[in-house]
């Protein structure tokens, strides 16, 4: 259940076939969800993998780009990617505490399959706050769990909600957790792919907008999860972003489409809050033989690749806002209440969307221009 299924548009662009990041060629996804009670201990949590190649990304890395927004949070592996502007591992999202154990496992299963041949790798891995659901000082991620999330990586449709690294986030006060969405371009703008994948825990519940309607100022007071001291405050948490692409764009121009994540995160009510970490990643698989960056290694001093131009660019722009706009709503739409740690989180819930759409103006098949706030 995406919220394309409840009749609401979000854009003027055109999905991929799973409306998804994996409709970018080769893009893989796997998760590995724990939801367990074990006597007063509340788990809710996991992994998410985000594969840009199928195979060993180390021998055929990708051009990337990242921008942090607001930097109330973590991650690895992005000061090599300003540097290098490649991305030669998965991608991983998981809970605050267990990014060690996440890139230790990502190095672990990268030595399995090439050995000794390789000097290093450094893994990207993104993190989101779920310890008002989850008991995050238990760091019950395990590396068994990321093998399995990777073990599951695959293209086609990617589970949504409260699963993988998303398993207890929150987001604009209800519950979150992963989305994802993609944008086709037109032929004549290039006709290649951009898809998001999201892990949404961020935003205060009167400040969501959904499709442009302030739907927020109709669900403010609703009880909050954060009503108890304890549980933090409203707009807490943080979003992660992945972008990816089929555009041959070299790295500066994967930075400046992962900036284009945070025009979708304001377009939803997000953004604002120094509570949160806004981390995004961008990469493009339409460069192939790029050699990987292994010194002492012998190769062509000079290599050649492509570059989309940068007129073609504003397109691929408006696809990275609306596919990041549309997977924050997925996430909203397929996530289910969730109980843990003494907290309840209710679920957006599509009945309760759609009634506080109708609330504020919106109605079924209204097209833009009879959007009351569309000028």
């Amino acid at each position: 259940m995406g919220i394309r299924d409840i009749g609401v548009r979000v854009g003027h662009g055109t999905p991929g076939p799973f409306n998804s990041i994996t409709d970018v060629q080769g893009v893989r996804v796997g998760h590995r969800t724990l939801v367990e009670n074990r006597a007063e201990v509340s788990i809710r949590t996991g992994v998410t993998i985000i594969e840009p190649r199928a195979g060993i990304a180390r021998f055929d890395p990708c051009f990337a780009g990242c921008h942090v927004l607001n930097g109330n949070g973590d991650a690895t592996g992005l000061e090599w990617i300003r540097e290098s502007g490649l991305l030669s591992t998965p991608i991983a999202y998981t809970n605050t505490h267990s990014v060690g154990v996440v890139r230790d496992a990502l190095v672990a299963a990268e030595r399995e399959w090439v050995g000794d041949s390789q000097y290093w790798c450094m893994p990207v891995v993104l993190e989101t706050f779920d310890g008002v659901l989850n008991d995050i000082w238990g760091q019950h991620v395990t590396a068994t769990h990321v093998h399995e999330a990777q073990a599951q990586a695959r293209s086609g449709p990617v589970a949504e909600g409260s699963v993988g690294g998303g398993t207890g986030m929150i987001c604009h006060e209800f519950k979150g957790g992963i989305g994802t969405a993609s944008r086709k371009l037109a032929a004549d703008d290039g006709g290649w792919c951009v898809g998001a994948l999201v892990q949404a825990n961020y935003g205060r519940r009167d400040a969501l907008r959904v499709a442009g309607y302030p739907v927020g100022v109709a669900l403010r007071n609703l009880p909050s999860p954060f009503d108890r001291r304890q549980a933090g405050v409203p707009g807490m948490g943080s979003i992660v972003v992945t972008l990816a692409t089929d555009a041959p764009l070299l790295p500066h121009q994967c930075e400046q489409l992962a900036r284009r994540a945070s025009i979708g995160l304001a377009r939803v009510g997000g953004g604002t809050e120094y509570s949160s970490g806004d981390i995004f990643v961008a990469f493009s698989v339409g460069n192939r033989g790029i050699p990987p960056a292994d010194y002492g290694k012998a190769g062509e001093p000079v290599i050649s690749v492509r570059s989309v131009s940068q007129d073609f660019m504003s397109a691929l722009f408006v696809a990275a806002a609306e596919a990041v706009e549309e997977a924050i709503l997925n996430a909203l739409v397929a996530a289910e209440d969730m109980d843990g740690r003494g907290a309840h989180v209710a679920a957006l819930g599509t009945a309760r969307l759609l009634k506080a759409l109708e609330q504020v103006g919106w109605r079924r098949g209204a097209d833009h221009a009879d959007h009351p706030f569309a000028d």
